[in-house]
């Protein structure tokens, strides 16, 4: 099962600050976030025929801007329970480095069964523009490597891009993205943009999140995943988000054909800046 990290690498520009960061080295503008967050994990529904009987569990989430790129790190702690065999338990850490003109990705991804690795991802992704091809070298394992077509995007930029849809109203936005999450690849995303919503209207916040990041302006999202290694007519999964203009996921729901999960905010708090000093030419 590929839970994708696309929508946790979510940060906010207005409009000056995106032009810079999709073409530029400057840094990022300072109307972004950063934050580090904490959901709850839990599957809401299930179908007649499968396995799984329930899956529960946390993911904590951190996003800060460097002086040349994006950082991220996710931790995940699943508990998966079955009808007919004993609970299995994952947990993985996944961190990325995503350098402020596109030029490149770093990624690396350790998954562990029941405390014993037993997945291990590590590359880079080179420079992909509307007019450039790349490529992302893994390695570890080793001798994996996709060519990226012309306009695949890495995840902050497809972020940024669903964002600046929104705001200009649009309805649909479709994009081919290479996240390094794992070893399958680019996936095509075609996402549906909802009415704007007021996330604390909908959903009910714990005291740990800080109010002031979910008081913005919100929509609500719908995002189908299809991988592009084994083609597909259906996408593999989709999922509904409420996704703030600040980059903070409030709530989001995620459909597999077999179960439904659900993730539920429940810590939020914002990070200072870093301090960096201007080049000198």
């Amino acid at each position: 099962m590929r839970l994708s990290l696309l929508l946790f690498l979510v940060v906010f520009l207005n409009g000056g600050g995106f032009a810079q960061a999709a073409g530029s080295s400057l840094a990022p503008d300072i109307s972004m976030v950063p934050h580090k967050a904490l959901y709850n994990i839990e599957m809401v529904s299930k179908s007649s025929g499968t396995q799984i009987l329930n899956i529960s569990g946390q993911m904590y989430y951190e996003w800060r801007p460097g002086c040349d790129a994006w950082t991220t790190d996710h931790r995940f702690n699943l508990l998966y329970e079955y009808t007919d065999s004993l609970p299995i338990r994952i947990t993985s850490d996944f961190s990325t480095y995503e350098a402020f003109d596109g030029t490149g990705f770093d990624f690396t991804s350790r998954r562990k069964r029941n405390g014993v690795l037993y997945q291990e991802v590590r590359g880079r992704a080179d420079k992909v523009m509307e007019d450039i091809t790349g490529q992302a070298i893994y390695t570890i394992p080793d001798n994996l490597v996709f060519d990226l077509d012309k306009g695949t995007l890495f995840p902050m930029a497809h972020s940024l891009n669903i964002l600046e849809k929104a705001q200009k109203g649009e309805k649909f936005y479709s994009a081919v993205i290479f996240d390094g999450s794992d070893e399958e690849g680019p996936v095509e995303v075609n996402s549906f943009i909802g009415r704007t919503v007021k996330a604390a209207d909908l959903v009910n916040f714990p005291l740990e999140v800080n109010k002031s990041l979910i008081d913005g302006k919100a929509w609500k999202i719908r995002m189908a995943f299809f991988p592009l290694l084994e083609p597909m007519s259906d996408s593999e999964y989709e999922m509904d988000v409420i996704f703030h203009e600040n980059g903070v996921i409030s709530d989001m729901k995620v459909e597999y054909r077999d179960f439904s999960v659900v993730q539920k905010l429940v810590a939020l708090v914002k990070l200072e800046n870093a301090h960096c000093e201007e080049s000198q030419d």
